[in-house]
């Protein structure tokens, strides 16, 4: 079989046979928990990681999917390295969990209630889009706050990764009137600085990495990355309540992630950071990461070509 595999509720299919219902919760309700991990040199970069996060999501939505977490992971490995084999030696790939409740019998959803469903479970991958970031690492991020803000944390715990992205679908809109390659940063109701859609936002002022606090944003696990390496480095790193005026005023700011793992921030609203430029900062702390995974992260952006 020359196509990639995918994992879905107990089954291992060819990618072109794999398909969601439309009465599934996920497209009823949004109701889906998420995670991506990447590969370096084609094998998952911290899956534990990523798969303790997704059963910590599980819990908290009290979904029992009968799969524990080191047969997540046995799956996760088996879809990554059969699907590997697919791509080029030099190609990355990201592996995708979702698990929503299941499908319903009845479109009404949560209205037709007492409905008992068994979850969804997929498990896929893609070939990572290294071309599409590679302006970040050129010039830097451009990060735009609109009017839209962040889901409030008494609504739906941020702690938790979700699909539920209605705000952040406007958000982008708004964020794309004022740049089409403008990267969504939203503030919460206080106007403080919380996150991106697909990343974590840190700056750094008088030699220290800043973060905003957990009670708004996803705890990434790229930014736990950033911990560790700051750790090592001996570089402080802070969490507390931060605002644009903070940004505007940094020394430097940054992007964590997975697909990427660290990007530039330059500006923020057409205003530039410092001078505009990728910062000593960024560079020292991806230089370092690059030496974590053996990848020469920046080149293996910079280098990447369209499939």
């Amino acid at each position: 079989m020359n196509e990639p595999v995918v994992y879905l509720t107990g089954r291992m299919l060819p990618a072109s046979e794999a398909s969601v219902k439309i009465y599934d919760a996920g497209i009823v309700l949004g109701a889906t928990t998420t995670e991506c991990t990447r590969t370096f040199k084609h094998r998952l970069f911290r899956i534990e990681d990523h798969v303790a996060r997704l059963y910590r999501s599980l819990k908290y939505m009290r979904l029992d999917i009968g799969l524990s977490q080191s047969e997540m992971i046995r799956l996760s490995e088996e879809v990554c390295a059969r699907n590997a084999a697919l791509v080029r030696p030099e190609d990355e790939l990201g592996l995708i969990h979702f698990v929503t409740p299941g499908e319903y019998k009845a479109y009404a959803g949560s209205a037709a209630g007492g409905q008992k469903l068994t979850p969804t479970v997929c498990i896929h991958t893609f070939p990572m889009p290294f071309h599409l970031w590679a302006d970040f690492f050129r010039t830097g991020a451009h990060c735009v706050t609109p009017s839209i803000r962040h889901i409030p944390p008494q609504c739906i715990d941020p702690k938790m990764k979700y699909r539920s992205r209605m705000h952040w679908f406007l958000a982008d809109g708004e964020t794309h009137q004022m740049d089409p390659k403008g990267v969504t940063l939203l503030l919460d109701l206080d106007g403080n600085i919380t996150e991106c859609s697909g990343s974590n936002f840190l700056i750094v002022k008088d030699g220290a990495v800043l973060s905003p606090t957990t009670k708004n944003i996803l705890p990434g696990v790229s930014r736990q990355v950033v911990i560790e390496l700051c750790a090592d480095l001996r570089i402080p790193f802070v969490e507390r309540d931060l605002q644009v005026h903070d940004v505007v005023n940094a020394d430097e700011a940054f992007l964590s992630t997975t697909p990427y793992c660290l990007a530039p921030v330059t500006k923020i609203n057409g205003i530039p950071i410092a001078d505009g430029q990728p910062g000593p900062m960024f560079k020292r702390l991806i230089a370092r990461w690059s030496e974590l995974v053996g990848v020469d992260i920046v080149k293996q952006v910079l280098e990447s070509k369209p499939q």
